[in-house]
């Protein structure tokens, strides 16, 4: 009996430490769940009003580019709530550094899969930092030509000169030479026609002076000039050089171009087909 007793007395007393402790550790959760809570509330909050504050900050400075601010802006963001998920674990004794290293063996992890993506996204940022073109702007870069349409992190969108959609990765743009058709505000033609050896040179310039001259689309400034480039094989090669407003600079040329062939003709001025000498031998006898 007093056996029976004694157990019970012991059983008794291991159940009351038991929940002695058990309210000790619900205790010690709990303030750890609540902090855990709070610290995700606030930086909730937090990652907000940084990004907000990012995303203003970047659309103040001048020509920043809409797509590079979101992203940054969103960066700024996730940073913020993986630092705050990392200290939320902190808070039940999880050990972070081993948090932090599976991470960056993740993220290495995931480079090296995602080479290629992670190239076109380092291209694109490039791209919308320096501006060799923007959208609008026509270009010939990486075998590609046409005006451009979008520009996003992983690749940009052409229309061709026959309306053709092409969507290009940002590092073939990137690797390439760019030429931008669009960016200064005034571009150089060369307008050359042939004429032929018996016609007159002077007359053939001064056409092409009057032609140019006369075009309220040609700028004064540079001044146009009309020289002989070329003797050769069968013409003489008349060029007008001349500058116009970028937008006006195909049409301009278009309408040159047919308007000497005419005033040629009218003056008598040929412009003459490829040819040749034959000369032939008669051979003697034997």
């Amino acid at each position: 009996m007093e056996q029976l007793e004694a157990n019970t007395a012991d059983m008794a007393n291991a159940a009351q430490a038991a929940v002695h402790e058990a309210s000790g550790l619900v205790v010690q959760y709990s303030f750890s769940v609540i902090g855990a809570i709070i610290l995700l509330i606030v930086g909730y909050f937090i990652a907000g009003v940084l990004e907000r504050w990012a995303s203003r900050g970047l659309g103040r400075v001048h020509g920043f580019d809409e797509t590079l601010r979101r992203f940054f802006s969103k960066l700024v963001r996730y940073i913020v709530l993986i630092f705050v998920v990392i200290a939320v674990l902190a808070q039940f004794g999880v050990q972070t550094a081993s948090i932090l290293a599976a991470l960056g063996a993740a993220g290495l992890a995931i480079g090296l899969a995602l080479q290629g993506t992670l190239q076109n996204i380092a291209a694109g940022i490039m791209l919308l930092v320096l501006r060799p073109f923007r959208v609008g702007e026509f270009i010939d870069a990486g075998g590609l030509s046409g005006t451009i349409e979008e520009i996003g992190l992983f690749a940009t969108e052409l229309k061709t000169l026959d309306g053709l959609y092409v969507l290009a990765p940002n590092s073939q743009l990137w690797s390439s030479s760019v030429t931008n058709y669009s960016r200064n505000a005034i571009r150089r033609n060369d307008l050359t026609i042939g004429i032929g050896y018996g016609d007159d040179i002077e007359l053939a310039q001064k056409t092409l002076a009057g032609l140019v001259d006369t075009d309220a689309r040609v700028l004064g400034d540079p001044e146009s000039a009309t020289f002989v480039v070329e003797l050769g094989d069968s013409a003489v090669s008349v060029t007008a050089r001349y500058w116009t407003k970028t937008a006006d600079w195909w049409q301009t040329k278009l309408d040159l171009t047919k308007a000497a062939k005419l005033a040629f003709d009218k003056k008598g001025i040929s412009i003459p087909y490829p040819q040749s000498d034959v000369h032939l031998f008669q051979a003697k006898a034997s």
